[in-house]
């Protein structure tokens, strides 16, 4: 059994993920850094959400950002869970 730490820590990381925006922004960042108005175009969702959801996603060390002149480039810190999104869908669709 892992420490009680790592269990919490997997807590974090998964209660990052609990919301359906959160979930289609790491399939958006699974494929390509993107930046806020990129996901906002691409999710249909306004900018001051997708920033306080990027910003959850942050905290749990989910994504990191990168400042690029103007804007700040978003990627996910690893595939690990990218996986665990890909997998939760792929059950949902499943039924």
């Amino acid at each position: 059994m892992p420490p009680k730490e790592t269990l919490a820590a997997a807590g974090d990381i998964l209660r990052a993920l609990a919301a359906p925006v959160r979930i289609a922004i790491v399939l958006q960042l699974r494929e390509s850094e993107r930046c806020v108005h990129e996901l906002v175009g691409a999710l249909g969702v306004t900018q001051p959400l997708i920033s306080q959801h990027l910003r959850v996603l942050k905290a749990a060390g989910v994504v990191q950002g990168e400042r690029n002149g103007r804007e700040v480039l978003y990627r996910l810190v690893d595939d690990h869970l990218a996986h665990i999104v890909v997998d939760a869908v792929a059950h949902a669709e499943e039924g």
